[in-house]
């Protein structure tokens, strides 16, 4: 599109300062209502009100004005599965059925790389869309699916976490691997992708019921042989798999003590997830750094249960917890129908989840659940300049209610309760516009 190496945004700009559930909403951002983002070679290099910063930048540096827009940080997916965009609204099932009636038939086509590379760019263009410009993201048991994954992502530049989905049991023979072929091809993998410009590889075991005891060995020999490298799984979503994971595993405690046994915890451990967690099972998550994606419109969706996401944060240890669409489970890749449905849960069980709170974990807060939260996350000086802007009167009904709001919390809350893809007028990674609304780009 042409941009210089020196750029500057400006419109309504949020930074996050604090984590929000732990030092109260009115303490946790910045706002500038005439504000810029000084952006370069990809990197931010200051922010703050546009009269005081723009006189500094020179007569060089390209500016993109989005007056009325609010400019935040890109929006952070902590867990979906690309392969199944094919699968998203399938009708009548819960979790052991949803994978067998249509996760697995869906995936078993990934071996062809060409249809992977065709559904990884469409995946893409579509989180563009909605203003993600980070996802951790499970690819299918296919080496090819992985490779057309970050393939497709390059040209973007974007910082995204992906990786081989690991089955070698309970699962159709076409989708199966074994504990040596996971390990070897996802060392392939590792030494081929992780630390490729943006692009960071996760160890991806799909869930313990699918794994031997010796390929869960195999994962956790393999990440601790990597260090840097990601760990994504899922856990204590379904009851019944609750109950199947206790026949499969009955040396273990629980669910999580399947992953405690083979050292498949800790920072940078993702744990897709986690309704149905024992206290005990918390204090390990939170003891050993690992983080929780909660995946509200799937919860619901699937019928799965409601994540308890305020009791995960008034612990004294709380966890880290970020935000997830987990498509195709998850019914819309729009952060602003995942924000609602959380709002909506949350609600169910007495908490009201604060706007401030809801971007949050849109943005830093799922960057901290990764171990990204010195990169991106956040519009601050020295992060990646990833980031999205919102048109804050995208609709009609919208623009009615918003010529209401009163402050910046109403203005966030409307969007997250009325907005989608329509909302999200350009989308950024390192600096660079890689979707702008209605030009047809990315």
């Amino acid at each position: 599109m042409g941009e210089s190496n020196r750029l500057a945004i400006r419109g309504q700009v949020l930074q996050f300062t604090a984590d929000p559930f732990q030092l109260g909403t009115e303490n946790a951002c910045r706002f500038w209502s005439d504000g810029v983002v000084v952006v370069e070679d990809g990197v931010i290099r200051s922010v703050g009100q546009a009269s005081d910063l723009l006189a500094d930048v020179g007569p060089d540096v390209e500016v993109h004005d989005y007056a009325g827009r609010l400019i935040m940080a890109g929006f952070v997916d902590t867990h979906v599965h690309y392969p199944q965009m094919e699968v998203i609204a399938s009708y009548g099932a819960q979790l052991i059925e949803w994978l067998n009636d249509y996760t697995f038939p869906a995936e078993g086509r990934f071996h062809d790389r060409d249809y992977a590379g065709k559904v990884a760019g469409f995946f893409l263009r579509e989180s563009l869309r909605n203003g993600i410009t980070t996802s951790a993201v499970y690819c299918t048991v296919h080496p090819e699916s992985v490779d057309a994954f970050f393939e497709a992502a390059a040209p973007y530049d974007l910082r995204v976490i992906a990786g081989k989905v690991m089955m070698d049991r309970n699962a159709p023979d076409f989708l199966t691997d074994t504990a040596q072929s996971a390990y070897d091809d996802s060392k392939v993998l590792i030494e081929r992708w992780h630390g490729k410009g943006r692009a960071l590889y996760g160890l991806t075991p799909r869930f313990a019921p699918t794994s031997t005891d010796a390929q869960l060995e195999a994962a956790g020999t393999l990440w601790q042989e990597t260090p840097g490298v990601y760990m994504q799984t899922h856990v204590s979503e379904n009851r019944q798999e609750l109950a199947w994971v206790a026949e499969l595993f009955p040396d273990c405690s629980d669910y999580l003590g399947v992953y405690e046994k083979y050292g498949l915890l800790g920072p940078r451990c993702v744990l897709g997830h986690g309704i149905h967690l024992s206290e005990r099972e918390k204090a390990v998550i939170a003891e050993t750094g690992s983080a929780v994606a909660h995946c509200p419109t799937s919860n619901l969706f699937i019928g799965s249960g409601l994540f308890d996401l305020a009791a995960s944060q008034r612990r004294v240890d709380p966890l880290r917890v970020g935000l997830a669409t987990d498509i195709g489970g998850g019914t819309s890749l729009s952060i602003f129908a995942t924000l609602r449905a959380a709002y909506e849960i949350a609600q169910l069980q007495s908490f009201s989840l604060h706007p401030i709170q809801a971007f949050y974990l849109a943005t830093l807060g799922g960057a901290r659940s990764l171990y990204l939260d010195d990169k991106i996350g956040n519009l601050a000086p020295g992060y990646e300049a990833d980031m999205v802007v919102v048109d804050p009167k995208s609709t009609p009904m919208i623009t009615q209610r918003m010529d209401h709001a009163k402050d910046l919390t109403e203005a966030l809350f409307i969007q997250m309760i009325l907005a989608d893809d329509r909302a999200i007028e350009a989308t950024y990674s390192a600096g660079r516009r890689i979707y702008a609304r209605g030009t047809g780009d990315s």
